[in-house]
């Protein structure tokens, strides 16, 4: 950004924060729509095709309208930063509540939860993909979605008690770092070391597809371009690492 658009954005956030001055608002969230389009690019790869993408939109504008009201710039803190935990708490809170997995898609899920439980009790081994296309009689893609699609519900359904006394998200606040536990931090450290070990046993090209979408944070359009394979394809290779490591952390809970 050139220093004349730093100084008009400087500008537009002393009178919105002086006066709430509603031209100001206009340009503040002109220029921060690019955030929401990101995070609505970003959730949306995990979304069934049924899911509105202009719905999601309009949630993630809301986080940003919500992030303008309540942001003290006097506070050590970029908006970008607090803006990114408000637009996509919207977008996962306004998900949670319209319950946007139709009955027919849990239905699916669970069917395919008592499939893969029942073949693995069959033959007292983890069983692949394909197996479980086979004995449900559908495409592996789809097992690998609606694996993916559930993956994602459970997700949403983890924090769908936590939240603060005016309702918003806990999940989605900004934590003061300082005051976490050391016990808290032992967990959480174990946690990540564990994922990282089960990532580790992913081949080359799963891990690579896990590390430019998580870590780099690029899009499935993005990493398709890197290793030169359609969106399709990192889609599938997203979605059978998410049923690979499914697979490894249950069983290893469960042991």
């Amino acid at each position: 950004m050139s220093q004349a658009a730093t100084d008009l954005e400087k500008h537009y956030w002393q009178m919105w924060t002086a006066s709430r001055d509603a031209y100001a608002g206009d340009m503040l969230v002109q220029r921060y729509m690019p955030l929401v389009q990101y995070h609505v690019q970003r959730i949306s790869a995990g979304l069934p095709k049924n899911v509105s993408r202009d719905d999601i939109k309009s949630l993630g504008l809301m986080g940003l309208l919500d992030a303008l009201q309540k942001f003290d710039p006097a506070r050590d803190l970029k908006f970008d930063t607090y803006a990114s935990f408000r637009i996509r708490g919207a977008i996962i809170d306004g998900l949670r509540k319209e319950d946007w997995m139709p009955r027919s898609a849990r239905e699916k899920a669970k069917k395919v939860e008592s499939v893969i439980e029942e073949l693995e009790q069959k033959s007292l081994r983890h069983v692949e993909p394909d197996e479980v296309a086979a004995a449900l009689d559908v495409p592996v893609e789809e097992v690998y979605q609606i694996t993916q699609e559930h993956l994602f519900a459970n997700v949403l359904s983890m924090d769908e008690h936590a939240t603060e006394e005016d309702g918003e998200t806990a999940a989605f606040t900004i934590k003061d770092r300082n005051s976490v536990l050391p016990e808290e931090q032992l967990v959480k450290n174990e946690l990540i070391e564990d994922l990282a070990q089960k990532i580790g046993q992913l081949n080359e090209k799963e891990q690579l597809v896990i590390s430019l979408f998580y870590t780099e944070e690029l899009t499935l359009t993005e990493i398709g371009e890197v290793m030169n394979l359609s969106t399709s394809r990192i889609s599938q290779i997203h979605s059978k690492c998410l049923f690979k490591l499914r697979k490894l952390l249950v069983a290893e809970y469960q042991s």
